[in-house]
């Protein structure tokens, strides 16, 4: 199980316009320059009813189907994560690219599996990203698939 700290809770204040100042590079028409390991989410409100914006790390790209993999990193409290279980039509911009996208949540075994492959590509950024939300992975397998239990896994694809 990953060690954790404190439960992570979504950002507030300065916080929170620090974690959301890569939306204002998309607005200037400058999320190209974020590359391809991230993307601009726009959903709907599930109380307002208003378009919301993210920019979320894609952990993964199955460019065959096209798919885009996301964590919520802020697990199941974080606003995009419940705005999209309540209606689960986006849209996504990478790079200069935009997509007509329905969000599908993994279930526990392909979470686990996004995990550890994401792992193994990027080992420096899965522990650096745990970090930052307050988790310490020991470096086995076993604290990967724990972490996937308190980071749901979202997969964007083309509707």
């Amino acid at each position: 199980m990953p060690e954790s700290s404190k439960a992570p809770k979504p950002p507030q204040g300065l916080s929170r316009f620090m974690w959301r100042m890569p939306i204002y590079l998309y607005k200037a028409y400058l999320g190209w320059l974020l590359g391809e390991r991230f993307l601009l989410l726009t959903h709907t409100g599930r109380i307002s009813g208003e378009r919301r914006q993210a920019v979320l790390e894609i952990i993964r790209v199955d460019k065959t189907k096209p798919t885009y993999y996301v964590a919520s990193g802020f697990g199941e409290k974080s606003d995009w994560f419940r705005n999209l279980q309540n209606n689960p039509k986006a849209t996504i911009q990478v790079g200069r690219q935009h997509m007509h996208v329905h969000a599908r949540l993994l279930n526990q075994e392909e979470a686990e599996e996004e995990f550890l492959d994401y792992s193994s590509r990027h080992p420096t950024a899965i522990k650096n990203l745990a970090g930052m939300l307050g988790y310490q992975l020991d470096g086995s397998e076993a604290s990967l698939r724990a972490l996937a239990k308190v980071m749901p896994v979202v997969a964007f694809q083309p509707r």
